[in-house]
């Protein structure tokens, strides 16, 4: 099975969890994003990686079109159902990859994309073609889960997220961010951290983790040195903390031309 067909089979086994999941269907960053296209009221604006759509269905009210795309048809399938239960008649989903969007140049106002990237097989492409796709005043969201500075901690979450879920590519630290989409021509005009608290129950439930690769999380969690026990702050309940990014970007004009 390649990596892209892992994708779609892990997340459409699990698409109703992440639609119930409460880190997903909640959070600052989704007020924050009601609050940024209220007060831009772009026209159009693409959900990319959308998830069962809890991006697109809160700011639905607030943009005159939104493009929900995905590549797992399960995901999208639910999106619908719950747009049409909402009566909200200005979601249209669409099927596809990140690196290879079917959009015309310069055709959103807005991008976003939230807990997905770390999904992605090319992160550097997918940042290319958002460019290609965003108009020259338009404003591109990315959230996810960063990985740490430290390389011990980098190397912990790295294995964690791999054991817990096969599809998972890279959670990227700031600087390879930060140097990405310095190379694709995007300039960061807003970059906030927080930590994320992650249940580990509910964390390894919503993916349909197995039963060993569960136990084998535990011991790898057991074995940790105690800079990344302090760093994660795992409790006795194996649960633990996420450092997650909102990178506000725009294209950099000057240097694109």
């Amino acid at each position: 099975m390649d990596a892209q067909h892992l994708v779609i089979t892990q997340f459409s086994s699990t698409a109703e969890n992440y639609f119930e999941s409460k880190v997903h269907a909640q959070g600052n960053d989704l007020l924050n994003l009601i609050d940024m296209v209220k007060k831009s009221s772009p026209h159009r604006l693409l959900d990319l990686g959308c998830g069962p759509g809890h991006v697109s269905l809160n700011l639905s009210s607030h943009v005159k079109e939104i493009i929900a795309y995905d590549l797992s048809e399960v995901m999208l399938s639910i999106l619908q159902r719950v747009a049409k239960e909402r009566q909200l008649s200005n979601i249209t989903c669409q099927k596809g990859s990140a690196e290879k969007l079917p959009f015309p140049d310069e055709y959103f106002d807005v991008i976003v994309t939230r807990f997905s990237a770390h999904h992605w097989l090319s992160l550097q492409d997918a940042l290319l073609e958002m460019k290609r796709v965003l108009n020259p005043q338009g404003t591109i969201i990315i959230v996810d889960v960063t990985a740490p500075s430290v390389a011990l901690c980098d190397t912990a979450l790295q294995t964690m997220e791999i054991l817990r879920d096969a599809s998972h590519v890279r959670d990227y630290s700031l600087r390879e961010w930060n140097r990405m989409l310095e190379e694709a021509t995007l300039f960061v005009s807003n970059q906030t951290q927080w930590k994320l608290p992650i249940e580990f129950e509910s964390w390894v439930k919503r993916i349909n983790t197995p039963i060993n690769r569960i136990q084998a999380l535990k011991d790898v969690i057991d074995v940790f040195p105690n800079e990344v026990r302090e760093y994660f702050q795992f409790d006795t309940t194996y649960s633990f903390e996420f450092d997650v990014t909102w990178f506000e970007v725009q294209k950099n004009v000057h240097l694109s031309k």
